[in-house]
C-alpha cells in the first residue's frame, strides 16, 4: 500500500494536511519506523516522499457508550442518549430500570470518553434551600471535586455540595455579549460564580450573592482563580442584599422560585436597568404566567417595565422548558 514518510517533527503538520486534501486513508493505522511516521494515503501526493509498505486496519472507536454497554438488548432502548459533562466527571440520569446496570454503564462511559474519571448518576431531584442533589457512584474515582472549564473562564465546584449545570453555558455567554463595559451587576444567585466571574470581564464591579456557604467557598476560589478581583463574593440571604445594591444588570438564574424575587430583583436595578429572569413554562404558553408577574410586581412597585427578549433555553421535563425573559425597569 502506498504511504507518505515524514520526520516525527513533522507528522502532525503532515497528517492535518493529508486529512484535509481528502487523502489519509483513516482505516489503516499510521506506522512508526524510529523517528519517522509513515501515512497511509489514498492516492500519490507531490512534495513528499512515497514508500510501498503494509498498514495494520485501525480500530474502531465507538461513539458512544451505548455501542459497548452491556445489558439486556430489551433494556438498551431504554439507555440515556446524553448526559452532562462537568470538568472530568460525568453525570447521568437513569431510569429506574438500568439502576441495577449502572457500574457497566459508567465503565463504558469510561471506556469511550477517555476524558472523564469519574461517573455518577442522579440520585433524586434538585431540592433544598442549596439546590444540590444526591449522587450515586457508579465508575471511576469516587470523587465529587473537579475543574470545569467554559466560556474562557475555569469553575472549581463539588457537585455533590453545589448546584451547576454546564448545558446553561450558551445562555451565559449570551448574557456576555449583551453585557456592556463598566456596569455594575447582581448576580442573585451567583452559585460557584459561571455568571459572576464571566460578566467580570466586561463589568466594573459584579456583586455575587448565595445562601450555599459551600457556593461562595468555591466562588471565592475561583476568583482568585481567573483573577477577577472585582467579584465581590457575598454569603447569605438575597432578600438581605437587595436594595442595597444599585446594578445596572441584574441575574436571577433560579428558575423554579424567581418570581418570588422579583420585588427584590427591581429594588436593586437603576432606572433603565435590564434584569434576566430565569423561569419553567409549559409547552404551550411559555412566557404569559411570568410576564404577567412581572407586570404585577412593577405594577406594586410603581415601576414600569419594557420585555426586551424571551427565550427558550433548553426543555427542562416533557412538554416544560426553561426560559428566560429579558426586561428593562423604568423608575
Amino acid at each position: 500500500m502506498m504511504g507518505v514518510r515524514v520526520h516525527r517533527r513533522d507528522g502532525e503538520r503532515v497528517r492535518r494536511l493529508l486529512a484535509e486534501l481528502g487523502l489519509l486513508d483513516t482505516g489503516r493505522k499510521i506506522r512508526r519506523e524510529g523517528e519517522f511516521l509513515i501515512f497511509p494515503v489514498k492516492g500519490p501526493i507531490e512534495g513528499f516522499e512515497i514508500v510501498e509498505t503494509e498498514f495494520e486496519p485501525a480500530e474502531r472507536r465507538a461513539h458512544s457508550y451505548r455501542e459497548v454497554v452491556e445489558v439486556p438488548e430489551e433494556l438498551k432502548p431504554l439507555l440515556p442518549s446524553s448526559f452532562d459533562v462537568i470538568g472530568d466527571i460525568a453525570i447521568i440520569e437513569l431510569p429506574e430500570g438500568l439502576m441495577e446496570y449502572g457500574k457497566a454503564i459508567g465503565e463504558a462511559i469510561l471506556k469511550v470518553h477517555r476524558h472523564i474519571r469519574a461517573v455518577f448518576a442522579k440520585g433524586g431531584k434538585v431540592s433544598g434551600e442549596y439546590r444540590v442533589r444526591e449522587l450515586v457512584h457508579l465508575a471511576g474515582e469516587e470523587r465529587t471535586e473537579t475543574l470545569h472549564r467554559e466560556n474562557g473562564i475555569r469553575l472549581r465546584l463539588d457537585v455533590s455540595r453545589v448546584y451547576f449545570s454546564p448545558r446553561l453555558a450558551t445562555e451565559r455567554m449570551r448574557i456576555f455579549r449583551k453585557s456592556r463595559p463598566g456596569e455594575v451587576v447582581f448576580d442573585m444567585f451567583a452559585g460557584v460564580g459561571p455568571y459572576s466571574i464571566l460578566l467580570a470581564k466586561k463589568a466594573e464591579l459584579v456583586f455575587a450573592c448565595d445562601i450555599n456557604p459551600w457556593a461562595v467557598r468555591y466562588l471565592e476560589e475561583n476568583v482568585r482563580l481567573n483573577r477577577t478581583n472585582n467579584v465581590v463574593p457575598i454569603l447569605g440571604d438575597v432578600r438581605k442584599v437587595a436594595g442595597r445594591v444599585e446594578a445596572d444588570r441584574v441575574v436571577m438564574n433560579l428558575p423554579k422560585f424567581a418570581d418570588r424575587f422579583l420585588r427584590e430583583a427591581m429594588l436593586s436595578v437603576r432606572n433603565g436597568g435590564i434584569v434576566h429572569y430565569y423561569g419553567f413554562g409549559p409547552e404551550e404558553d411559555l412566557f404569559s404566567e411570568h410576564e404577567g408577574k412581572i407586570k404585577a410586581v412593577a405594577g406594586e412597585l410603581g415601576f414600569g417595565v419594557e420585555i426586551l427578549e424571551r427565550r427558550k433555553v433548553r426543555p427542562y421535563a416533557p412538554r416544560q422548558f426553561n426560559i428566560a425573559v429579558d426586561f428593562r425597569v423604568l423608575k
